[in-house]
């Protein structure tokens, strides 16, 4: 009889071995080595449901058990050599079973295919990622809440079209960051709970014809329940984009906070000083102290960015269910969640260690008519002027103040009445950065 010969992963299909090419670019393991613990961890949970159905028997599940135990420790011990001739995560443990346990380690991929095993290795990684991110966000938050804490009376001005507009506090100021990254830590709760479906036990996309039970591997796992319909289980990756928007989003919040940072401490604001720690210098200009974690957190926005719109240009337009093409979901998950954690650890570093001007910050909040609303509305309240007149008549003032070059505050009454003669001292009450912030309820 003629020995027929086989591909070791695919089978008798095969009698050639693949283009050297060809295991380059459908090799994964480079990447996909990461989820070894839960790859390891969806097999235990899927050997002992086989031998608790009865599908394969106690003996071999125990051999299954103890060899994956000892494959985990080789991983983390450094003596496990990875091959990218078995292509990714699954067939290297695979492989390293049947070495260990000989022909039992075939058994384990009963009622199971690559498809649902890789999607649930991707979840439990991506759960498991939620969680430290959620963390991570914690911290950062409070730290920002020490800061706010402290500088709740730090005038500084407040901006818009980066240009002088009221009075705030830094305290106000650094709290709307802890209210972005609020809602970034709400958005990996979120996620987190959409994705945590356990997709074990669709097999390659229809499911098994084995009784397996697929409530017992979910539980083992830590998922809410098993997922209801087999195609969407092994084909969905919405929530890998969801998890890079996540991402995304909180590297915009951070950009924006990095963006201030950046302009805070020029000489031309002067608002901070950055450690040493969180700062280069340049190699031709002894003065310079560059705020390069600030620019790099801002620019790393670009990279989570690109992997959210590079996952979902990926799935536009795969037709049901598993298509190789979703070999390149996992790169940009791992890279976009190592980035963001890189950037949380930055910002918190620099704001925690920061020296904050207030001298300064004063200055720049009594500079540039920051309290002219205060004149429009206190002829609202005292003389019941409509708002647009009360405006045009402040704008006026203003323009004495800068043709004199000085604060409203240092004007006299009299230049303020040759503009509207119902002013009177009263109005002295609302000029100071200092009272204009008592007149305003900015937490409500």
């Amino acid at each position: 009889m003629k020995k027929i010969k086989s591909n070791k992963m695919w089978g008798g299909r095969f009698d050639a071995q693949p283009d050297d090419i060809m295991t380059q670019i459908n090799a994964s393991i480079d990447i996909d080595k990461r989820l070894y613990a839960q790859d390891i961890a969806g097999s235990k949970a899927h050997a002992a449901m086989l031998v608790v159905q009865n599908i394969i028997p106690a003996e071999d599940g125990e051999k299954i058990q103890k060899g994956l135990d000892q494959i985990k420790g080789e991983i983390e011990n450094g003596a496990f050599t990875f091959s990218t001739a078995l292509e990714d995560i699954h067939m290297n443990i695979e492989n390293r079973l049947k070495e260990i346990i000989g022909d039992s380690a075939g058994k384990l991929h009963t009622a199971r295919s690559r498809n649902d095993q890789v999607a649930t290795d991707f979840k439990l990684w991506v759960r498991e990622a939620c969680d430290a991110l959620h963390t991570k966000i914690e911290s950062v938050q409070g730290t920002i809440e020490k800061l706010v804490s402290e500088h709740k009376n730090t005038i500084m001005p407040g901006f818009t079209h980066l240009q002088v507009a009221q009075p705030v506090t830094l305290g106000l100021h650094l709290d709307a960051y802890w209210h972005m990254l609020n809602r970034d830590k709400t958005r990996t709760e979120h996620c987190r709970w959409r994705l945590n479906k356990s997709p074990l036990g669709a097999a390659a996309l229809s499911g098994t014809g084995f009784p397996i039970d697929k409530k017992m591997t979910a539980e083992a796992l830590g998922f809410e329940r098993p997922m209801t319909n087999t195609m969407d289980a092994v084909s969905s990756r919405d929530f890998a984009t969801e998890f890079l928007f996540v991402c995304a989003q909180c590297g915009l919040n951070l950009s924006r906070l990095a963006e201030e940072i950046i302009l805070w401490s020029t000489p031309q604001f002067g608002f901070i000083t950055l450690s040493d720690a969180w700062s280069t210098g340049s190699s031709i200009m002894p003065q310079k102290k560059n705020p390069d974690a600030a620019e790099l957190v801002r620019a790393k926005t670009g990279r989570l960015n690109g992997n959210l719109i590079q996952l979902m240009t990926v799935l536009k337009a795969l037709p049901l269910t598993y298509n190789k093409d979703l070999q390149e979901d996992k790169g940009a998950v791992f890279e976009s969640f190592d980035t963001i954690m890189l950037c949380l650890n930055a910002v918190e570093g620099m704001i925690a260690t920061m020296t904050v001007h207030k001298t300064k910050m004063l200055e720049a909040a009594r500079s540039g008519y920051s309290t002219a609303t205060e004149i429009a509305d206190w002829l609202v309240r005292t003389h019941s002027l409509p708002f647009r007149e009360a405006h045009h008549i402040t704008g006026a003032i203003v323009k004495i103040a800068e043709t004199k070059g000085c604060r409203l505050d240092e004007l006299n009454l009299e230049d303020m009445q040759s503009v509207d003669n119902r002013i009177t001292d009263d109005i002295f009450n609302v000029l100071s950065v200092e009272n204009a912030l008592k007149l305003r309820n900015v937490t409500d």
